[in-house]
């Protein structure tokens, strides 16, 4: 068994990009750093120069984002601290007692939580099932409609399994029943490409610090042309910086959704990581990613006792890669990379109990290593050794 204690303390292998992607490109802190130096005053709440270079600064970034989903109208995109709060946005703006909402058995707590409250004031819910691979098949989807359904809302990818979800189908059906379709794209934003036009969505939900590679406090709502503004309720209310001398709230977009001052100096940061995306390319970005989880997928089949969770095959995943070490306490376990080995991984349920069941795997959970472009193969192949030695104690 080999000895890697020698190694730990200068090992930092960061497998937990899909709790949030790690390093960042050095553009986003130069940005945020120049920011705060030269612009840093509060956009839409002045006439002076450094309040523009802040607003300007905030429209670039919804061009940005925009323009990465394919929505035609940038004042469409609203901001918030994170996907979770776009989520709220999207089912406490539009969704009301006597509706029905469809989602899937592998979503994220930032999803059934707020559906759970909702159904306890009368919302009905239905969920989908998938398969212990995290699988969703359409079809399980269009049986659950009714005539009170108003929405989809699910995952794009699952943070426990990595399994993308059938979207582009979904949305077809959404559209053929006039519903309305929610994704929440925490994990793919920034590395599987997303059309909102072609796909149907909707609403989109993102957030900035995991695949857009931006920082922490960045996210938003992209709401398309199809939702109904006029009934869609803000999620709070107070200062934009427009039609001051009003007390009642602006019906128009953004400000409808965006009161309060946003977080600026994140926004900064999450443009200069767009545009690093942009320069790299998903479509490069994606295969760097899925080109190391199929060589840790490959390897892992050899490790005795080693069992892996969600797809077998890299192109219907993301690199997030779920799996347990047969008998052996998973705290332990992510205990020992750490301490032992230098890898930071999570381990638990993730915050997703539905994906958890479906899988099999609750209560427990399991290991997660998830993979980010910053990830190398010689990482790949230390930890597959670390994995090795592990399950020989």
């Amino acid at each position: 068994m080999a000895d890697f204690s020698s190694q730990a303390h200068d090992k930092k292998i960061y497998f937990d990009n899909a709790a949030t992607s790690w390093p960042k490109p050095p553009q986003m802190i130069e940005a945020m750093a120049e920011f705060s130096c030269q612009a840093g005053a509060n956009p839409g709440r002045a006439g002076h120069r450094m309040a523009i270079d802040s607003a300007r600064i905030v429209y670039e970034t919804r061009e940005a984002i925009a323009g990465l989903f394919h929505c035609a109208d940038p004042l469409r995109v609203i901001f918030t601290s994170n996907v979770t709060e776009a989520i709220n946005l999207g089912l406490f703006g539009l969704l009301k007692a006597g509706d029905h909402v469809i989602t899937t058995s592998m979503e994220h707590n930032a999803v059934m939580r707020p559906l759970r409250y909702l159904q306890a004031q009368g919302v009905d819910l239905s969920i989908a099932p998938c398969s212990r691979e995290g699988y969703l098949d359409p079809s399980d989807v269009r049986r659950e409609i009714r005539k009170n359904t108003r929405m989809i809302v699910m995952t794009h990818a699952s943070n426990v399994s990595g399994t993308l979800m059938p979207a582009a189908e979904i949305g077809r059906i959404a559209h053929e029943n006039d519903l309305l379709l929610m994704v929440d794209a925490a994990q793919t934003a920034g590395v599987i490409p997303i059309d909102m036009q072609k796909d149907h969505i909707d609403l989109l939900a993102f957030t900035g610090h995991k695949s857009l590679y931006g920082p922490m406090g960045t996210g938003g709502l992209v709401i398309g042309e199809r939702v109904d503004l006029a009934n869609f309720k803000p999620l709070k209310m107070g200062g934009t910086g427009s039609n001051s001398e009003n007390e009642v709230q602006p019906a128009f977009l953004p400000d409808k959704f965006e009161s309060g001052t946003l977080n600026v100096i994140g926004l900064a940061g999450l443009l200069a990581s767009l545009r690093w995306i942009d320069q790299n390319g998903i479509d490069q970005i994606r295969a760097h990613e899925a080109s190391l989880t199929r060589a840790f997928l490959e390897g892992a089949r050899s490790i005795e006792n080693l069992r892996l969770y969600g797809p077998s095959d890299a192109a219907e995943k993301t690199s997030v890669i779920p799996f347990t070490l047969n008998g052996k306490d998973i705290g332990l376990i992510g205990e020992w990379l750490d301490e032992r080995y230098g890898i930071f991984c999570r381990v638990g349920l993730h915050c997703a109990p539905a994906a958890a069941r479906t899988m099999g795997v609750f209560p427990d959970g399991t290991i997660r290593f998830s993979l980010g472009y910053f990830n190398q193969l010689s990482e790949i192949n230390y930890a597959l050794e670390a994995l090795r030695a592990l399950s020989e104690r």
